[in-house]
């Protein structure tokens, strides 16, 4: 039993480095600390926990995360430090050696991490040796638990997190190894959770997972079930979907998603590269067919839907003849925004076996000529909506900034502070969508309420 009195009326700050998934389980560990009296940080006040979730997607976030421990053990001198997520569990010894870190959690142990806690406070207040809970890399088949999140923070938009885990093992990539395999609560329990959030005030919520496509390998049910189970829920009004691989991005979603009541017109899609010769280096289970094909049934459906597209530059064995073909077929489908990021070496990767090499200088060059063509496409993509009406979902402002919110199809739009209203917060505000603003990073609102 925890004794929340030891809790009561102590504070704490929160870092996630990393993807949505990460930020919504941040966002499940605040509440569940809220729950024991634990109320957050104020910005100039001492924390008494440090909370750092971390991200191992590439080696420069494996060194934000070690920077972003030491910077939150230097502003925080005292804090009970507790450290999770993928680089938590990839290098478990590395965390654990940082001086000021009390508890290293890997996958297994976030489901449990009041437990940790208390514990890690118990040893921490008595001065005794700290604890660290962490597998070691590679017993991804130690990884088993399920950690529900289904949390919006500070955010008007709640994340719901529907699977863990991958089983493809992409020849770049780390993440099965802090992950786990593929695995998922059932439907019933993921309604449920929506319900909650509708009795919050929630609104829209985006679907997280690591690989959610793959939803159903431990209940048997299907992603598209799961889809049109959500959107029966009375109160949310907008369901995204935030990454699908191309290969589960069925054209029974598709459909579904084009005549649903909640689901946006607005899909993420990993490509990773153009180029069929590097998808076969990557172990990638698609070819560029199969993804213009999937690009142009959403476009079919649903012509406005905005598309967002991860591409990845400098993976070993991408010859510039190869990137010229990535570029020739980014270019040439009707997509909405590239995620660009450079190739990073990843300790145990089979990429690590290809020779060809490409320099870091080359692949600066090939990401800011992706990037290019990512700003061009956004910009095309307003453009076109520039005096059309649109609902979108404003989320509250800093005392006097611009508002903003987005559009059904995510089309960023901006709201001057003087025509800013509390009362718009967390609303769907109908408004006729103005010209650019002042950095091309939003709409302007021409005329609202109409």
């Amino acid at each position: 039993m925890i004794d929340s009195s030891a809790f009561q009326g102590k504070k704490a700050a929160y870092y996630t480095l990393g993807c949505k998934l990460n930020f919504s389980e941040t966002s499940t560990f605040g509440r569940m600390l809220s729950d024991l009296g634990v109320k957050p940080v104020g910005r100039d006040e001492p924390a008494d926990i440090c909370l750092i979730n971390t991200c191992s997607v590439t080696e420069v976030a494996d060194h934000k995360c070690r920077q972003a421990i030491h910077r939150m053990v230097r502003k925080h001198p005292g804090a009970l430090v507790v450290v999770t997520g993928c680089y938590a569990q990839l290098e478990s010894e590395t965390v654990s050696r940082i001086d000021g870190v009390d508890l290293v959690l890997g996958s297994n142990e976030k489901a449990s991490l009041v437990d940790y806690l208390s514990d890690a406070w118990t040893r921490k207040s008595a001065g005794t040796e700290a604890l660290h809970e962490c597998h070691a890399v590679g017993k991804t088949r130690d990884i088993t638990t399920f950690a529900p999140s289904c949390s919006r923070g500070n955010r008007t938009r709640y994340f719901l997190k529907v699977q863990d885990g991958c089983d493809y093992y992409c020849t770049y990539c780390t993440i099965p190894f802090a992950r786990g395999f593929s695995r998922n609560p059932t439907i019933a329990s993921l309604v449920d959770q929506v319900r909650q959030a509708v009795s919050e005030g929630g609104r829209e919520i985006v679907l997280t997972g690591v690989n959610i496509g793959d939803f159903g390998k431990t209940t048997g049910e299907r992603f598209v079930d799961l889809v049109k189970a959500l959107d029966g829920v009375e109160g949310i009004s907008r369901y995204r979907i935030s990454s699908l691989e191309p290969n589960l991005l069925t054209d029974e979603l598709i459909d579904y998603c084009a005549a649903s009541r909640a689901f946006m017109p607005h899909f993420h899609i990993p490509l990773q590269s153009g180029s069929d010769e590097v998808l076969r280096l990557m172990h990638r289970r698609y070819d560029t067919a199969l993804f213009a094909h999937k690009v142009a049934r959403i476009k079919a459906a649903m012509p406005d839907a905005f598309i967002g597209v991860d591409v990845m530059v400098g993976t070993r064995g991408e010859t510039e003849a190869y990137f010229e073909e990535c570029y020739a077929f980014l270019e040439s489908l009707d997509v909405t925004q590239l995620h660009v990021f450079p190739y990073s070496e990843r300790p145990g990767t089979a990429a690590l076996r290809i020779p060809l090499v490409v320099s870091e200088q080359e692949k600066k060059a090939r990401s800011k000529r992706l990037l290019d063509l990512s700003d061009a496409k956004t910009q095309a993509f307003y453009a076109q909506h520039i005096g059309t009406d649109a609902e979108v979902l404003f989320e509250r402002a800093t005392r006097g900034k611009a508002m903003h919110g987005f559009t059904e199809n995510y089309i960023r739009v901006e709201l001057p502070a003087a025509e800013a209203r509390e009362e718009y917060d967390n609303q769907l505000v109908r408004v006729r969508l103005g010209g650019f603003n002042h950095d091309r990073s939003a709409l302007t609102v021409a005329a609202i309420g109409i």
